[in-house]
């Protein structure tokens, strides 16, 4: 392989499937060794061996993103292993249950921002340390359309969703000047494990997600994949601090 991502060593959390594993699979088939994290390791395990079928090389590992120390140990395993730490995918994390926000449960506020939010908080914390050792690095971090736009019945996903942004665009401004580019990815509607099981909680959730979308169908995750793997290329060189709407036209409106 002889991508732009040759020889670089990538950490993705939520790799165990949807968006974090196309972007696993993605990088490691443009030449990144990639450490591979989830909460479900079976499914850490699977998408490593995706990417070894196509000749690539990956390390599953099982994480949970809102405990600290695990964050920590994860981000010192993966440097231990290959050597470095170039590329990051903070790609973990939870839809929590809908609800009106009177009527939201404490129980399910904490945990979507203790995963969504405070995990991407974690995983930078440490990926930032050893990238500035280095000299280099860039990370991505998913936020979602939630993040741009209100959504009703969402609010920790959509509070967690926009304090992603304002996270990224903090840390971009301030490591600019030490080579590490810091962005945000902003996904629409798309073909996950999490809104497959939306639409098990509210049935025709899909075909009313399709519906907004003004290409009228949801993406597929490899489309969001590609994204990533710019942004951690040297093709988005100048970018840093950026949101990047990947949304089928949503956020257009």
């Amino acid at each position: 392989m002889s991508g732009p991502s040759q020889d670089k060593v990538a950490l993705v959390t939520g790799g165990a499937a949807g968006i974090g594993r196309a972007s696993a699979v993605a990088l490691a088939r443009e030449g990144a060794r990639v450490v591979v994290s989830d909460i479900d390791f079976t499914g850490c395990e699977e998408t490593v061996a995706l990417i070894e079928s196509a000749g690539g090389e990956g390390m599953a590992c099982r994480l949970d993103v809102s405990n600290e120390l695990e964050v920590e140990a994860i981000v010192n395993q993966t440097v231990k292993t290959f050597g470095s730490l170039d590329l990051a995918l903070n790609n973990a994390g939870i839809s929590g249950n809908p609800g009106k926000t009177e009527e939201y449960e404490t129980a399910v506020w904490n945990e979507v921002l203790a995963i969504n939010l405070t995990g991407v908080w974690f995983c930078m914390k440490y990926e930032l340390r050893q990238m500035q050792a280095q000299a280099s690095g860039s990370i991505v971090n998913t936020a979602s359309v939630a993040g741009l736009v209100g959504m009703s019945h969402s609010p920790a996903y959509c509070a967690a969703k926009h304090g992603v942004i304002g996270l990224t665009k903090s840390a971009a401004l301030e490591y600019a000047k030490a080579n590490i580019r810091i962005n945000a990815i902003c996904p629409g509607g798309v073909h996950t494990n999490m809104t497959a099981n939306a639409d098990k909680v509210i049935p025709g959730f899909l075909d009313k997600l399709a519906k907004h979308e003004p290409m009228g169908r949801l993406a597929d995750p490899e489309e969001i994949a590609g994204a990533v793997v710019w942004l951690c290329s040297n093709g988005s060189s100048f970018m840093t601090g950026h949101a990047l709407a990947i949304d089928g036209g949503y956020t257009a409106r």
